[in-house]
């Protein structure tokens, strides 16, 4: 969910502009889940606490088995915070969760064409 917010730009006479802004606040980090558990009982979990929009379990690009954490997506602020509240901490089959407001992914360099100066650290030339 987006969020506008209107923003009057200094030194100009009546100009505004939108700003998009991301609401990074209702997004959920979810760590310790059991390996079994599925998007659907985590949406279960969290719809208790509020409306949730998206749920995600990573999964092993291999095996395709889940790596025991995911994310949720809240229709709020209020709702995350609330959740949080009452989840973090909180046994699922047997497995302590952890509960907290999602971090932006940091950008990872892929490529893996370079493969650096094998020379010992010298220059060659």
């Amino acid at each position: 969910m987006r969020k506008w917010r209107r923003l009057k730009v200094v030194g100009v006479e009546d100009f505004n502009i939108l700003v998009e802004e991301e609401n990074m606040g209702n997004k959920l980090y979810v760590g310790g889940l059991p390996y079994s558990v599925t998007e659907g009982r985590l949406q279960e979990i969290f719809a208790a606490h509020g409306t949730v929009e998206s749920t995600k379990v990573i999964k092993d690009k291999f095996t395709g088995q889940s790596r025991g954490f995911g994310f949720v997506e809240m229709s709020s602020g209020g709702e995350a915070q609330r959740a949080i509240q009452a989840l973090n901490g909180t046994q699922l089959d047997g497995r302590s969760l952890v509960v907290n407001e999602a971090k932006p992914m940091e950008r990872r360099d892929g490529g893996g064409g370079d493969r650096g100066n094998r020379s010992g650290g010298r220059d060659r030339w």
